[in-house]
């Protein structure tokens, strides 16, 4: 009897549950991803080979009026921009990566689009590339911005047999700004806008998603010098209009908003800076029965471009 005892002793006894795994391995894994994302494919070797040699070259600086390359980092901004058609060139996703939804819709978005490298990258090469920004697996590479010369501004108002319709900021910083004003001069028939080269806003991802695709038909020039670039247009006969909150004329009694015009508008809260503010021809404001003492340039510029095509039309 004891040999027997011994015997069962060695028998397993109740055994733990899989804990669902096996349920889980039958569920389905989504769509069979790029072949430049499965791992031993061999386009998956040369977009890795490709991603390396991207990752360790230094981002060239833009020259001859270009901006430098930017990265769109993390899944929701990476997946906003596709979504807004922000211009992009590669999409790098990491190797191993946790295959989520917005992982899936960021893969879908840019086969949809063409024209975006996928590139398969090691984390220690996205981190580097990130300068250890939380990158969550996913890098949208945003090319440089070719920005426009502001005689092409007026020289494509010219070809179009139209007076000049144009919107320069003057110390404008906010990105979202920049793509508002974008809007609403396509919005309004303008020709484009004019930044300074230094100290304002670009041509970024984000003045790109506000602009709501606008930009990619709406010139954005670069000037060196907006108080020279701004003579330049008086000598050509523009009017040069500035906003100001305590203007000498009313927007609604501005007669040289029906013909060729630059509007400057100014920070929120500056304003227009002294050099500039003395080269405008005029300076308006925009009457606020409502006592608001200032407004943010998108909204401002929209304001007095409504009010220039409908002198116009």
């Amino acid at each position: 009897m004891a040999a027997n005892n011994r015997r069962m002793s060695g028998k397993k006894g109740a055994q733990v549950g899989s804990g669902g795994q096996r349920r889980k391995g039958l569920e389905g894994k989504g769509p069979t991803p790029p072949a430049e994302m499965r791992k031993g494919h061999k386009k998956n070797r040369v977009a890795n080979a490709k991603a390396k040699q991207l990752v360790r070259r230094p981002v060239a600086r833009g020259r001859g009026g270009k901006s430098a390359s930017e990265l769109v980092v993390g899944r929701n901004p990476v997946v906003e921009a596709l979504r807004e058609g922000v211009p992009a060139s590669t999409l790098y996703v990491q190797q191993f990566i946790d295959n989520d939804e917005r992982v899936r819709e960021a893969l879908q978005l840019a086969a949809e689009r063409g024209g975006i490298n996928l590139m398969e990258a090691p984390r220690p090469e996205l981190d580097r590339m990130t300068n250890g920004l939380n990158h969550q697996g996913l890098v949208l590479q945003v090319p440089p911005y070719e920005y426009a010369h502001p005689e092409d501004l007026v020289a494509a108002a010219h070809d179009e047999g139209a007076d000049p319709l144009i919107v320069a900021l003057d110390g404008v910083t906010d990105p979202r700004n920049l793509g508002a004003v974008v809007r609403s001069v396509s919005a309004f028939g303008g020709h484009g806008v004019v930044v300074p080269e230094r100290r304002s806003a670009g041509m970024t991802a984000g003045a790109w998603k506000t602009s709501a695709g606008t930009a990619a038909r709406t010139p954005v020039a670069r000037a060196t010098n907006l108080t020279r670039t701004l003579e330049a247009c008086k000598k050509a006969g523009i009017t040069v209009v500035g906003l100001a909150a305590d203007g000498e004329v009313e927007l609604g009694d501005l007669e040289a908003l029906g013909g060729p015009v630059v509007i400057v508008v100014g920070s929120e809260g500056k304003g227009l800076s002294r050099l500039v503010g003395e080269t405008c021809d005029h300076r308006v404001r925009i009457p606020m029965p409502g006592g608001a003492e200032s407004l943010n340039a998108g909204v401002a510029a929209g304001i007095v471009l409504y009010e220039a095509a409908r002198r116009r039309s």
